[in-house]
């Protein structure tokens, strides 16, 4: 799923039409984590595409998240409140919900259930996920998170979102994260989008040689913004080789990221980091055969698992 639209013309008319119908305004921006969590509004806890806002007010960006989905599924609200808009926008199917204070958005929804004025509790069905509408190459529910005219990420909100932990590189069945594991603890994911290459053994699909594959590849597309597992400094970001446009992080205690593959860095070598600061976006640099990025662990000197 891209991060941002190849048609910035129509997601912008509807973005704008949206704007004049549910009241808000075209400004972005981050808020803090304090407040209420939501919960996740389809079945499966992955975000295919991250919040990426633009620029500019009116400029290309991505005002929300993708959640990949099955058409017809029901489209649950995320938390408790009022509806304020239960419609259409650009023949999109748009559920708005507020919560007093902010308000989520939801799109495409098909066979809604609610109405305007409307009093939803959490995991309330708002209606099903239609099986188009949006950008994304299959179905997916376009969540959107607004604070008086500002756009914010979702993110900050879900709930049980899955993550990284480090895991011994000899373990032959993986473990449900557990939290703290050695001086790095839990990892955030980098992008969203499936596990498409194991860390382990495998033949080379370029090369068709044997070895350790020495990360997970995450399937994303080209663009998609890469963000920080956990807070660091730069130790490289440059070209290396086979891993083509690479970030290397470094978080303390012999714990290191590697992020490869990449289109392009945003950061240089000795920035300091946030967690899921944007290092980069995906792309298929070095020695790749399509669009993803090659995410590492590496502790003590020796490449890890991520996954957990």
């Amino acid at each position: 799923m891209p991060a941002r639209s190849p048609h910035p013309r129509l997601l912008l008319a509807v973005g704008a039409a949206a704007a004049i119908l549910l009241s808000t305004a075209t400004g972005v921006a981050r808020a803090s984590d304090e407040g209420p969590s939501w919960s996740w509004p389809l079945g499966q806890r992955v975000v295919g595409t991250d919040f990426d806002p633009p620029d500019t007010p009116y400029g290309a960006g991505h005002r929300g998240i993708d959640l990949p989905g099955s058409p017809g599924e029901p489209v649950r609200a995320v938390a408790a409140g009022r509806v304020s808009f239960s419609g259409t926008v650009a023949g999109v199917g748009v559920v708005t919900v507020d919560h007093g204070g902010e308000r989520s958005t939801y799109q495409p929804v098909e066979r809604r259930t609610v109405e305007r004025g409307d009093a939803v509790e959490p995991g309330e069905v708002l209606g099903r996920l239609a099986p188009g509408g949006t950008h994304c190459a299959s179905a997916c529910l376009h969540l959107g998170r607004l604070q008086g005219e500002r756009y914010l990420d979702p993110r900050d909100r879900l709930t049980g979102e899955s993550r990284f932990v480090l895991v011994d590189p000899d373990a032959r069945l993986p473990r449900p994260p557990a939290g703290a594991l050695g001086s790095l603890g839990d990892l955030a994911r980098p992008v969203g989008g499936p596990v498409t290459s194991a860390f382990g053994m495998r033949v080379h699909p370029v090369t068709g040689i044997r070895k350790l594959h020495d990360g997970v590849d995450l399937g994303a597309s080209c663009g998609t913004p890469v963000r920080a597992a956990k807070a660091g400094t730069v130790r490289s970001a440059g070209r290396d080789g086979a891993y083509g446009l690479r970030v290397v992080l470094d978080h303390g205690g012999g714990v290191r990221t590697a992020y490869a593959h990449l289109s392009s860095a945003s950061v240089s070598r000795g920035d300091r980091v946030d967690p899921r600061t944007v290092v980069g976006r995906v792309g298929s640099t070095g020695m790749s055969t399509g669009c993803h990025l090659h995410f590492m662990v590496v502790r003590g000197g020796k490449p890890v698992d991520p996954m957990g």
